[in-house]
């Protein structure tokens, strides 16, 4: 089979930013149907660390976007509205909130794509009132999110018949570190793991790459999304770099932890696959869900360690200059 590389790129990028468009328009309708409750939410429900993570799964699953919950973190802990403690909490969340898009995308409604499209223009065309249009936002969101997703599809599947992509996956397979550098590096320039998980789902379902494959790619892009939030906080207060910080050392020792428990980890997600017999791309959906939960299991009694952590790698320079100034002022000598 002749490959059409141009189509195969064109479709891929397009498909690439139609499904992130349909995110973002999903996510900013959904976002306006919510107005100040977010903000609400983030500030009122994070009295404790496991109310914490409820308010950054509620707050996630509402906009689509766990950058964009943990870009208001930070800028809710740099405004001294949110503590690190219950920041960190609220990331956790995030995390685990993020993984609804994936398993959106298992359900495999991109067949109905177009006539979900047709019904939200519908709502937003001919309809004034401001909710209809905001769920005529979310509704074309959702049927953008699909197509998106139909053309990357198409544009993807020469690439399991290329002799070269299929020497790549088995090198995956055989080098875990070299997968999560994959995903981290992917995830970092399209600046969303909704997307990079979603090609990875996708390529998964069409058989082009091994489940041994997709998982350590799939732990990279949980540590590629954190960018966004490192991004965020330059220029801002040394709390909210803090708060960044600890968003890319959550997912980073989630990732390390279940890389040197990968052959335990493979295993049980096929069998799961098996016995519940998932489609593909909503065993990624499972496999997303069950490390981002579990590395909040494990790490919610450690909140206090993270912290220490961050706040040693990430010293505030301000008071260690003024403690330094004090420190070295010369006693004054009083005459008699």
């Amino acid at each position: 089979m002749e490959l059409d590389l141009q189509k195969l790129i064109f479709e891929f990028l397009g498909g690439l930013g139609i499904f992130l468009f349909g995110i973002k328009y999903m996510g900013d309708g959904l976002e306006k149907s919510a107005g100040d409750r977010l903000k609400h939410i983030l500030d009122k429900f994070t009295t404790n660390p496991v109310i914490g993570v409820l308010a950054g799964i509620i707050v996630t699953v509402l906009i689509q976007s766990s950058s964009g919950t943990t870009v208001l973190t930070v800028g809710f802990v740099s405004a001294g509205l949110m503590t690190l403690r219950q920041a960190i909490g609220v990331i956790m969340g995030a995390n685990i909130g993020t993984t609804i898009t994936s398993f959106i995308i298992g359900i495999k409604l991109s067949a109905y794509a177009l006539p979900i499209i047709a019904a939200a223009s519908v709502l937003l065309f001919f309809f004034k009132n401001k909710k209809v249009q905001n769920l005529g936002q979310i509704i074309f969101g959702f049927g953008t999110l699909f197509y998106g997703l139909s053309l990357m599809s198409s544009g993807m599947k020469p690439l399991r018949s290329l002799e070269w992509f299929q020497e790549l996956t088995l090198t995956l397979s055989d080098n875990p570190i070299l997968g999560v550098f994959v995903g981290t590096l992917f995830t970092g320039i399209v600046q969303s793991s909704s997307a990079t998980i979603g090609v990875l789902q996708e390529l998964f379902g069409q058989g082009a790459i091994s489940l041994e494959a997709s998982l350590p790619v799939l732990f990279g892009d949980n540590i590629g999304t954190t960018i966004t939030a490192v991004l965020a906080s330059i220029g801002a207060s040394v709390a909210a770099k803090r708060a960044a910080f600890t968003h890319v050392l959550f997912n980073v020792i989630g990732t390390l932890i279940f890389v040197l428990f990968l052959g335990l980890y493979t295993p049980l997600i096929a069998k799961l696959q098996i016995s519940a017999n998932l489609n593909p791309e909503m065993t990624i959906a499972f496999a997303h869900g069950m490390f981002n939960f579990v590395n909040m299991l494990i790490l919610l009694p450690f909140i206090a360690v993270l912290g220490y952590i961050v706040t040693k790698l990430i010293p505030d320079e301000n008071k260690a200059a003024t403690h330094r100034n004090i420190t070295q002022l010369k006693p004054i000598q009083v005459k008699d």
